[in-house]
């Protein structure tokens, strides 16, 4: 059980049945009467987000998740398909479930999925991804050094902001926390 003073920031709890995340936290504590814990919530399984006030001293159930090493095989149109690297079992997430991930997403990407109840819910990419750029407009003498990033393209579609020295054709270590440029992968 989780009370209401443990409530923070990316904490799980489940409500009616159904897993949430809480995406935003506030504490209140008014002149008179009970300290008051305004929580926007999201679903983990649909995505849907409310906001809810809760007075100090009411609990609540921590959801029972957890994570497992899949790797990313492909998209089929309707959903996208991940193998379990242990039992080779697949797992198919809709495009709701990993709108979030989906840009720096790459075939054989090993990711953690989320399971809540025997069931895939979402998807954590590792801390970095390599992708290769593969369309990236070339530096141009005389650019200040003010301003010394350029726009590129890497394989899944996502566009990012390079440093002038990196060209088409590299590959470049991405951070997916940020989803901004890390560094040149070099070979």
């Amino acid at each position: 059980m989780i009370e209401c003073g443990e409530l923070r920031k990316g904490i799980k709890i489940e409500i009616d049945g159904d897993p949430y995340v809480i995406v935003q936290f506030s504490f209140v504590k008014p002149g008179k009467g009970q300290a008051l814990y305004k929580c926007k919530l999201k679903n983990m399984i649909n995505g849907t987000q409310f906001d809810r006030t809760y007075r100090s001293g009411e609990k609540f159930i921590k959801a029972s998740l957890e994570e497992r090493e899949m790797e990313y095989l492909y998209f089929d149109g309707d959903a996208y398909s991940f193998m379990d690297t242990q039992n080779y079992e697949q797992e198919f997430l809709t495009a709701g479930q990993v709108s979030e991930v989906i840009p720096l997403l790459k075939e054989n990407t090993k990711c953690l999925v989320l399971m809540y109840d025997g069931r895939a819910i979402g998807v954590t990419l590792p801390n970095f991804v390599e992708l290769l750029i593969t369309r990236c407009d070339p530096w141009v003498k005389g650019d200040t050094a003010t301003n010394n990033y350029k726009p590129a393209t890497v394989e899944t579609g996502y566009e990012i902001q390079v440093p002038p020295f990196v060209n088409e054709g590299e590959t470049i270590r991405i951070d997916t926390r940020t989803g901004e440029y890390s560094e040149r992968v070099k070979k």
